[in-house]
């Protein structure tokens, strides 16, 4: 290269770098970069990206896969659970928006079953999935108010919701009663009409039963029942496809308190309550002056195990209690 040209080229790199300094978009930047030793944005590696790869390459260790619901040899229906897999653009947007960005703010999306609970056709029902940590309370209500309102307050000092099986004959003579359980956000279920042993009666009458108290809860409490507990869990084939004719499912249970035995007590009632209770389970109680006095002790009991107690309709919902939002 000859002198000319080399100091030509020196003199054009002293112009264009003189330029640069002296433009205030760089002039600033270049000060910028001076004053807080950083790199500016257009530089650094865009953050969603980083959380987004990140959020992939767990997502695949924290899907589970759904379970469809299936008929037991010794429990009859089981209810199926929903499946669970992350929601990776969700979860980079919960992210992002958090002041901590290194600790990944998971959603997930549930999956359901290919098998629920109606494809099972008339079976009875005695617990919800093993597989889901929660039970449920059922008040089988047949006879008297006296020991209501007690169990109402214990239900509601901790905060559980149970679901009342309504005996047709008791809620004709008792509406308010039934009103006052519907508000204090209960679930209610169908206990037939005169209380009858359900298998012991034709099928006219079985459809009666249901039926009678199935209308009465509608134009009394205007809501729509999904659950009959036969009385005394006594039924027969008959029964259930009677239930099932009406878009019902029929409900026994896992775990008896057996609070509707005089002899009972409610120290032999938290046993049996501590030594049975599981996952998916169902309790059986009645409006007694031995079950109020049982329930608070019961209701920890369970808790302590670590499983939530909700409505029947919770327990035997596919719906994963660990879905967060």
């Amino acid at each position: 290269m000859t002198l000319p040209v080399r100091v030509a080229g020196l003199v054009l790199s002293a112009v264009f770098v003189v330029f640069l300094v002296q433009s205030p978009p760089v002039a600033s930047y270049v000060t910028s970069v001076k004053e807080h030793n950083s790199v500016p944005a257009f530089f650094q590696t865009d953050e969603a990206s980083l959380i987004r790869e990140k959020v992939k390459k767990e997502a695949a260790k924290r899907y589970i896969k759904p379970i469809d619901a299936r008929i037991d040899r010794v429990w009859k229906a089981i209810p199926g659970l929903n499946g669970r897999k992350v929601d990776v653009e969700a979860t980079v947007e919960k992210t992002i928006k958090q002041k901590n960005k290194n600790e990944i703010a998971w959603v997930y999306r549930e999956i359901p079953p290919q098998k629920s609970l109606d494809d099972l056709g008339a079976q009875p029902i005695y617990r919800g999935n093993e597989q889901k940590k929660a039970a449920a309370i059922m008040v089988n209500v047949a006879w008297g108010t006296e020991y209501l309102p007690a169990m109402l307050d214990i239900l509601a000092k901790e905060k559980v919701k149970a679901t009342f099986f309504l005996d047709g004959s008791w809620l004709s003579k008792h509406p308010e009663e039934a009103k006052k359980i519907l508000r204090a956000g209960h679930e209610i279920g169908n206990h037939a009409y005169s209380h009858p042993l359900m298998s012991q009666i034709s099928r006219e009458r079985i459809i009666r039963e249901i039926t009678r108290t199935q209308k009465l809860i509608q134009d009394t409490l205007h809501v729509q029942s999904r659950w009959f507990a036969p009385p005394a869990g006594d039924f027969s084939r008959q029964v259930l496809e009677a239930a099932q004719e009406q878009r019902m499912k029929t409900v026994l249970w896992t775990v008896d308190t057996v609070d509707w035995r005089k002899s009972s007590t409610p120290e032999m009632m938290v046993s049996r309550i501590e030594k049975n209770i599981g996952p998916g389970h169902l309790i059986l109680t009645h409006p007694t002056d031995r079950t109020v006095k049982a329930l608070p002790q019961i209701i920890r009991t369970v808790k302590r195990k670590g499983i939530k107690l909700g409505t029947v309709g919770d327990v035997l919902s596919s719906k994963r209690l660990d879905t967060i939002e």
